[in-house]
């Protein structure tokens, strides 16, 4: 074969077959005995037809179209392979050019390249403070009202109690029913759907309702909502005053956090300390990777970006089904068309994702990173307790043990994945703060370490002789 390739700007290439007329004529063979076996020729068995025969039964045309496919799907991988070509999906016949000489032209898109350029120059310091006691007595406090006993009031809604209500909008995504709020005296930063709703409850009693309108910031973390005006109906369903328990030796039993006070607070105080961390590093390595992505050249093909579109989407059928609601209604009630809302909201998300993964998995490749089994297994348990702690019964899958074979794959996989990714994000917090290490340093201080474990093991056993 002879292949002239093609680059095209849209990060495809364009490749011009030129197929030996001998090689042609052994798959119009191969198409004719596949026609006769299929067909019903008289006086032949399936089959056994002679070329010339099936020509003049079926005509010369319909024996070239099935020799033209027998011949895509038997070379085609051949023919990527031979022009050294690494797609990125599954390419196409765009043309024939011609059949004598036999000539084709197919279109093939190309697997992403990146270049991350002078990555390693990237500076970004990590600032994360700890939280104040504030932070930790106001977690205590949750964890109080998540004990309390309550019981149904008839007065109007006052600090402190618990409300369930219906709340209704024309936008979606606040749209609640049986929704359960705590009225807060403190000020809490997590309220849905804003901070202070609840504080807008105070003195309606079950049965009435209040139309609330708020505006929300332009820098709101779901995009839909940023900077919109909205009007909120919320119906009181129920007022539970509460009683919440002492903070004592028995309140710490009861939460399973320790038998101590002492034990309750420092176990509240990990877990803040911990949350918090969570919350900067989530922004911290969104930034971090902007920053990469300024130096780096990133080119993918068009239906790579759809492939990641279609997993945002799924995703968002996925969040809306928990509220029971399909992809179309929600079209529908944002006076939207489903290809519209792919390149206002679907593309936008699908690009970053797109060109994030393709950043760590540029790092992951270059830095050499391995996962190691100690924390692949760490992952795998916490998936599988997540997974029995939501109430799912590992032993009943459907499928019987294949089935269990096949979701600890899946579950192996992502757990797999996750670790790699903070991996990656790991060496790049430390490229980013300037204690970035070589793959050869980090492999000299790897066996450094082993060397010295080893020789005091055996320091050890000459001492125990």
């Amino acid at each position: 074969m002879n292949i002239e390739k093609q680059f095209q700007d849209d990060h495809s290439v364009k490749l011009v077959v030129e197929v030996d007329q001998e090689k042609m004529g052994e798959y119009k063979k191969r198409a004719a005995a596949k026609i006769s076996q299929r067909g019903n020729i008289a006086g032949f068995r399936p089959g056994k037809a002679p070329y010339h025969i099936v020509a003049r039964t079926y005509g010369e045309a319909a024996i070239t179209e099935q020799a033209i496919d027998l011949f895509i799907d038997a070379e085609y991988s051949n023919i990527l392979s031979e022009a050294e070509i690494n797609p990125g999906a599954s390419g196409s016949l765009e043309n024939i050019e011609s059949m004598d000489p036999p000539k084709f032209l197919f279109s093939v898109p190309l697997a992403p390249e990146i270049d991350l350029g002078d990555y390693t120059l990237v500076r970004m310091s990590y600032e994360w403070v700890a939280p104040e006691q504030k932070d930790v007595d106001a977690a205590l406090e949750e964890m109080r009202q998540m004990y309390a006993s309550t019981e149904t009031v008839e007065r109007a809604i006052e600090s402190g109690d618990y409300v369930l209500l219906d709340v209704v909008s024309e936008t979606p995504e606040l749209n609640r029913t049986g929704f359960a709020t705590f009225v807060r005296k403190e000020e809490r930063d997590t309220e849905w759907p804003y901070n202070g709703f609840a504080k807008e409850l105070i003195g309606l009693k079950a049965g009435e309702s209040k139309a609330i309108k708020y505006t929300f910031p332009t820098d709101w973390e779901i995009e839909d909502l940023q900077g919109k005006d909205v009007e909120i109906t919320a119906t009181i369903k129920t007022v539970r005053g509460v009683t919440l328990p002492e903070i004592n030796d028995d309140f710490a039993k009861m939460t399973g956090a320790g038998e101590t006070v002492d034990a309750l607070m420092e176990a509240v105080k990990r877990d803040v300390e911990t949350r918090s961390q969570n919350e900067y590093d989530d922004k911290y390595f969104v930034d971090l990777i902007e920053k990469v992505k300024e130096g780096a050249t990133i080119k993918y093909h068009e239906h790579t970006l759809e492939h990641e579109g279609e997993h945002v989407l799924q995703d968002l059928a996925q969040r809306l089904a928990q509220q029971g609601m399909d992809l179309d209604t929600y079209f529908k009630m944002r006076n939207t068309t489903q290809a519209d809302f792919y390149e206002s909201d679907v593309k936008p998300v699908a690009q970053k994702r797109l060109e994030r993964g393709l950043i760590l998995d540029e790092i992951v490749k270059i830095e050499k990173i391995q996962i190691d089994d100690e924390a692949l297994n760490v992952e795998y348990s916490n998936a599988l307790n997540s997974l029995m702690m939501q109430g799912m019964d590992l032993s009943k899958i459907r499928g019987g043990k294949k089935g269990q074979r096949e979701l600890s794959q899946a579950i192996a996989m992502d757990a797999a994945s996750r670790v790699m990714t903070r991996k990656a994000l790991d060496m790049l917090k430390m490229i980013a703060t300037g204690s970035y290490k070589t793959f050869e340093e980090r492999e000299a201080e790897a066996k450094a370490a082993a060397e010295a474990v080893s020789a005091e093991e055996s320091g050890e056993e000459k001492a125990a002789e």
